[in-house]
């Protein structure tokens, strides 16, 4: 065969969108079982994508999974088992409830403190939203 021929089976084959059109899309979690205990080993990668303080995302967590931890360089030890769709149920849950804007939908936002609230600013579009209280 030559070349041209080649070419052009091989562009037949690819795909022609390659990527999501959307601009944000929320990361996978690296989960690893060992034992009794669930290792999220890009914990960290997570927040820094989604632009929250991994503290907060860490109390989410522990709430939602009534659990304790442990944290070990980049990676976040949870006591239990906790397959990798369940943590990412989470994580989704979490994206939902404290990056998007109610409004806009947009990932634009950040978590600001208003008196002894914590608010989401959205600035997409201005919008501000209260949010629920983690303790």
């Amino acid at each position: 065969m030559d070349y041209e021929k080649l070419l052009n089976r091989g562009m037949e084959k690819v795909p022609k969108e390659c990527k999501s059109s959307e601009r944000f899309e929320v990361p996978r979690a690296d989960v690893l079982i060992q034992g009794a205990r669930t290792i999220i080993l890009n914990f960290y990668d997570i927040a820094n994508a989604l632009r929250r303080d991994p503290k907060h995302m860490l109390r989410f967590f522990l709430k939602e999974l009534a659990t304790s931890y442990e944290e070990s360089e980049k990676k976040v030890i949870f006591q239990g088992r906790f397959p990798a769709p369940l943590i990412n149920r989470k994580l989704d849950a979490y994206v939902k409830a404290y990056v998007l804007c109610p409004n806009c939908c947009k990932p634009d936002s950040k978590i600001i403190k208003v008196g002894r609230e914590e608010v989401l600013k959205c600035e997409a579009c201005g919008a501000k939203s209260p949010l629920r209280k983690l303790k």
